[in-house]
């Protein structure tokens, strides 16, 4: 019996592995379509060099996916990890092994260094790279890997320690020479002390968990209140992310730029930097567009950082890849942030320019080999910039997580000098458990423009469907003028969008196209209805159409004609005639078209009936009403909706899990008043009450699971 079932799961394994192989085969082509998918890389790999066997990646989704090609390009074998919600995941299938390492929940799985070390001696791996998050900056779990004798691909236990407080990393950087912020040198103690602090430094004041990075446990105060409500949720977020509560405040820098250096040192001493990112556009402390270099640096600041930020290294004896934050403001007068000891997200866009595969590297210093690059050797090569594509709704506070499953997803890797870094494929679920990133989009150019419009046209061309994503905002960014001219700030967002984001703002110019669009979209489904219903008749199509097209509430008549000669259909809008070629086919998820001979890429997402229309047009979706013009007259017969009173209750605006509630039935709540804490990808959100009234009813629990639209409070 027992030699039965060894031979089963023998089987089951062999399965496993043919399954990674053959996927892996179909993955790699898919990537190697994007001419820019590595070939920007001019870092050649030396067979004569001494490398690791094998090794694991203790990550998951697009970094692990990343950590993986090259590794298989440097001829190592690799071994992925993975949680229950993962087993099915990309990295799992394209690694040579996998093995579970527990739950979902993070602390259950990614986090479980004991779980992981053993996951290391059962495969044999050599080393382990931590890609970023997770355990990529626990010092503890490094010391752990050298008493087995495992390699860490990434810098030692010590430099960890000096960067991952930041408030002895201030210190080591003062001792280095490097420009810090003015702040507070100690720990904060309560939410009181936070305010004496805060108005001993003068507002607006940072207040950011010790332990933190990646934008949690952040929260900026521009008064006493905010400093307590500040100090509350940045205390409990930095709990829940790094099970560290201790707090620090420092001095706000208005509208800085987020400006960073990237390192590269060995375990001979040696150190360089490989230029900046440009990381200002954040939301909640999170980045949302990098580019590289910056428009706003100059050489002789670019020289200034960079140098600075090799004395760090050579401080720490810091041997990896690492990256130096500053905030730079108005004058070019930069302050040290933080170090990020780590791979970051954006270290794509900084081997576009400069073509140093940063893996390659970070594996050959671990490995011991010193760096075969000195500072003369680092160019600058043209443009590029990222954009994180995300399932979140951007019309929610730029962007609350959204779940599911992506049941259709293309991305535009047709398009030259597009590199897409993802760890998803059509059928993924993106889960509550982890970071929404559906995919890091990489665009080069030998110039800014030129990133930018390849970046515009990618973001066009992708298909996402089954989650929210931020493609709109993403794409309007891109085509703002403060941002093009390069007039931008860590505030850049609620600047441009002082009242949130609301979709695409169309000019009359855009706005005729879209109808013209739209018209011809239900003219092409009429004419697909009209020849389903009349299979079996001798009846000619129909060429001519009067419509009434509903957009933002306001009605245009259009007459549209179809040339049959020509394939394409007239429109007559507005005393304007707009010509729209009609040769694409409806059941295509991005629709080329031209109108007027501008070439144009649209989705129709959905047909709901009753000609109602939902159109991607330039990034965003627009929902629009096409009737013919006897429809539209019953118009006027039809009842009219009411909507709910929406203040009276409080809806979870995301999925997540309930981690306070402040309110109880029968209690009296002002307008403002926090009602309840959602977390969401460790994110705490205060959701306060909008009117001042009594509560009627608490639907939720500490520790529930709640959906996006659950009503958790009711008011009567």
């Amino acid at each position: 019996m027992v030699l039965v079932t060894f031979r089963f799961v023998q089987f089951i394994d062999q399965i496993q592995y043919i399954r990674r192989k053959l996927f892996y085969v179909t993955y790699n082509g898919r990537c190697n379509k994007s001419t820019a998918a590595f070939e920007y890389f001019n870092d050649p790999i030396n067979p004569k060099e001494s490398v690791y066997d094998k090794i694991l990646i203790a990550n998951r989704g697009e970094i692990a996916c990343r950590i993986i090609k090259t590794a298989k390009k440097m001829g190592i074998k690799t071994v992925a990890i993975y949680s229950t919600a993962d087993v099915n995941s990309v990295h799992v299938k394209m690694a040579d092994e996998a093995i579970c390492v527990g739950n979902p929940p993070s602390r259950e799985s990614y986090l479980d260094s004991k779980r992981i070390l053993k996951a290391c001696k059962d495969t044999g791996a050599q080393a382990l790279h931590p890609g970023y998050g997770f355990l990529s900056e626990n010092s503890g779990f490094v010391r752990e890997l050298e008493k087995e004798g495992i390699d860490f691909i990434g810098p030692s236990a010590e430099a960890i320690t000096g960067m991952g407080d930041k408030l002895e990393s201030k210190r080591v950087a003062k001792s280095a020479g490097v420009n810090t912020i003015p702040g507070y040198d100690g720990i904060i103690k309560d939410e009181e002390h936070c305010v004496s602090i805060s108005k001993e430094i003068g507002y607006p004041v940072m207040i950011k968990a010790s332990a933190g990075g990646g934008g949690k446990g952040m929260r900026i105060a521009r008064n006493d209140v905010e400093a307590r409500e500040g100090f509350k949720l940045s205390t409990e977020e930095a709990a829940s992310s790094f099970g560290d509560t201790r707090m620090l405040v420092e001095k706000f820098i208005d509208t800085p730029r987020h400006i960073e250096i990237q390192v590269l040192g060995d375990k001979h001493g040696n150190a360089i930097y490989l230029n900046e990112r440009e990381c200002s556009i954040q939301r909640r402390n999170q980045k949302v567009i990098e580019e590289a270099p910056s428009i706003f640096i100059d050489e002789n600041t670019r020289k200034a950082m960079g140098e600075q930020a090799v004395s760090l290294c050579k401080r720490l004896g810091y041997s990896s890849a690492g990256t130096v934050e500053f905030l730079v403001d108005s004058s070019r007068h930069f302050y040290f942030l933080e170090m990020n000891t780590r791979l970051q997200v954006e270290h794509p866009i900084t081997e576009c320019i400069t073509g140093i595969d940063l893996v390659h590297q970070m594996i050959r210093i671990a490995k011991g080999h010193p760096l075969k690059y000195t500072q003369n050797d680092i160019p600058i090569r043209g443009w590029a910039v990222e954009c994180r594509v995300y399932a979140e709704d951007p019309y929610k506070n730029f962007g609350l997580p959204s779940i599911g499953r992506l049941y259709q997803y293309k991305e535009p890797l047709h398009i030259p000098k597009v590199r897409c870094d993802s760890g998803i494929e059509e059928g993924s679920e993106i889960s509550i458990y982890y970071d929404p990133m559906i995919c890091k989009l990489v665009c080069f150019g030998e110039s800014r423009e030129e990133a930018i419009n390849t970046s515009i046209e990618a973001l066009d061309s992708y298909v996402i469907r089954g989650v929210t994503h931020n493609i709109s905002l993403l794409r309007d960014i891109l085509t703002e003028h403060k941002f093009i001219s390069g007039e931008i700030s860590t505030a850049y967002l609620t600047q441009i969008y002082p009242e949130g984001f609301k979709g695409r703002q169309l000019n009359d110019k855009q706005q005729q196209y879209l109808i013209a669009i739209a018209s011809v979209l239900q003219a092409k489904l009429d004419l697909k209805a009209y020849q389903y219903t009349n299979i079996n008749k001798n009846i000619s199509l129909p060429s001519e159409w009067n419509f009434v097209v509903q957009l933002h509430d306001k009605e245009f008549p259009c007459e549209v004609q179809y040339d049959s000669n020509t394939n394409s259909f007239l429109i007559s809008l507005n005393n304007n005639d707009l010509r729209v070629d009609g040769s694409f086919n409806l059941s295509q998820a991005l629709i080329k078209t031209e109108v007027n001979g501008k070439p144009l890429v649209v989705q129709l997402l959905s047909n709901a009936g009753n000609n109602n229309l939902e159109i991607v047009y330039e990034g965003s979706a627009f929902k629009v009403l096409v009737l013919t013009k006897e429809a539209h007259n019953y118009l006027k017969y039809m009842p009219k909706k009411t909507k709910a009173d929406q203040l009276k209750i409080l809806l979870s605006p995301m999925p997540g899990v309930v981690k306070s509630v402040s309110c109880v039935p029968g209690q009296l709540m002002s307008e403002g008043q926090e009602l309840c804490v959602v977390e969401a990808m460790k994110m705490q959100n205060s959701l306060p009450a909008e009117i001042t009234g009594k509560v009627k009813a608490v639907n939720v629990n500490v520790g529930d699971t709640v959906s996006e639209g659950d009503i958790l409070v009711e008011f009567e």
